[in-house]
C-alpha cells in the first residue's frame, strides 16, 4: 500500500507532464496500472469477480 504522502504526492499537478504518476484510486498502488479503469490489476480483479465493473466478465474456454 502507498503512503498517503506518495497519494497525494501523486494527485498534485506535475511540473512536466512526462512526471504523471497514475495511481489506483482504491489502494494507491503505482504499479500495474490500467487507465482504462483507472485501477491496478488486484483490484481489477477483485471488482471484475464480484461483477461491480460494467461490462467485464471471467472469460472460460
Amino acid at each position: 500500500m502507498a503512503t498517503e504522502n506518495q497519494i497525494a504526492k501523486s494527485k498534485k499537478r506535475p511540473k512536466f507532464s512526462t512526471r504523471v504518476v497514475h495511481r489506483c484510486w482504491r489502494c494507491g498502488r503505482s504499479r500495474a496500472y490500467m487507465r482504462v479503469f483507472g485501477i491496478c490489476r488486484i483490484c481489477f480483479r477483485e471488482l471484475a469477480n464480484r461483477g461491480e465493473i460494467p461490462g467485464v466478465k471471467k472469460s472460460s474456454w
